[in-house]
């Protein structure tokens, strides 16, 4: 198995990689293929594919953002069960991030992920055992992820503006004993990672407004 990055849209893996986004997750959730263009040029966002006899069996991406010493997953996909795909993203992932962070000179207090939550809304996407929503929760839990005690919301990446639910923002902390984050922090990460998208909807505005309002935010059992 190798381990890719894809820094063009005509990187024939490329297309590999978005069909498998189709098969996993919601439309809603899936940026169109040609708008994926700028994103991949963008040095600071890292999109690897597992690749295996020239197929593309799984893919994550994440930024490191040096100002806020936090990391952030934007999505893992497992292509199929019984092959190592999940292990194999997670170790390669960690290590580069690391090495982010060492190039950046801080250290990091841990890394964010949204993580859909199927009591909320039943889902009907997954293509794979491992992608279902169910298994994927229990899976980060195992990990380490905690769920930060707020209602989220996040703006659709069809930039259509509609406030996508039924997921919580979640954070994997480097110290396991961590028990909150500072509001400020959730609200300055949200702020920049949602900066891409203009549109967005009126309950985002007021969890944004939430946050604001709060000192910090706890960090739960997922």
């Amino acid at each position: 198995m190798e381990y890719k990055r894809i820094i063009s849209i005509n990187d024939p893996l490329f297309a590999g990689m978005h069909q498998l986004m189709q098969k996993v997750f919601p439309p809603e959730e899936v940026l169109e293929f040609a708008l994926w263009e700028e994103p991949l040029e963008d040095a600071s966002i890292h999109v690897y594919v597992a690749v295996l006899d020239g197929e593309v069996i799984g893919a994550t991406e994440y930024r490191y953002y040096a100002e806020f010493r936090t990391a952030m997953t934007d999505f893992t996909i497992i292509g199929s069960a019984g092959a190592g795909i999940g292990r194999f993203l997670l170790k390669n992932r960690e290590r580069d991030i690391k090495r982010l962070a060492e190039a950046a000179g801080s250290e990091p207090l841990g890394m964010f992920a949204e993580i859909y939550d199927p009591t909320q809304v039943e889902y009907t996407f997954g293509g794979v055992t491992p992608m279902n929503p169910f298994v994927r929760r229990e899976v980060l839990s195992h990990i380490g992820y905690c769920r930060l005690d707020f209602p989220y919301v996040h703006p659709s990446w069809d930039h259509l503006g509609q406030a996508v639910t039924g997921l919580d923002l979640c954070f994997l902390p480097a110290d396991d004993t961590r028990t909150a984050l500072p509001a400020e922090l959730v609200h300055r990460f949200l702020t920049t990672y949602y900066a891409a998208l203009p549109n967005k909807p009126d309950a985002w505005t007021q969890m944004m407004a939430d946050l604001q309002s709060r000192e910090e935010v706890a960090l739960l059992p997922l």
